[in-house]
């Protein structure tokens, strides 16, 4: 259990990257098609749990830690977005190819929730 996502882990930019990425698209994939348009405030939201929750357990900070938290949510959703999903004109196009659609179905893997 140790090898996967432990409490210091998710206290790190990379682990509470990864944790909001993960769980902004389980969230977003168990809501379905409705969810697509709500996963960029599943992840922000994700995003300022985890860092205000370290937050509170930083013992060694003073009252600014609060306001850092906040810029460090930014950081975490920023890198679990993606900041290569901006400007919109570098997004990469997300359509279906012809046989997807003329066979019904739409492709779910690695598509942008931009």
């Amino acid at each position: 259990m140790n090898d996967l996502f432990t409490w210091a882990a998710l206290g790190t930019i990379a682990g509470a990257s990864a944790a909001t990425l993960l769980a902004t698209n389980v969230i977003g994939g168990l809501l379905g098609p409705s969810g697509d348009k709500l996963r960029k405030w599943i992840a922000i939201a994700i995003a300022l749990l985890l860092s205000y929750l370290t937050a509170a357990f930083a013992d060694d900070a003073g009252a600014e830690k609060w306001v850092i938290a906040f810029f460090n949510a930014l950081v975490i959703f920023s890198a679990a977005l993606g900041v290569n999903q901006f400007p919109p004109g570098n997004r990469q196009a997300t359509q279906p190819s012809p046989t997807q659609v003329a066979q019904g179905r739409e492709p779910r893997v690695f598509r942008s929730w931009v």
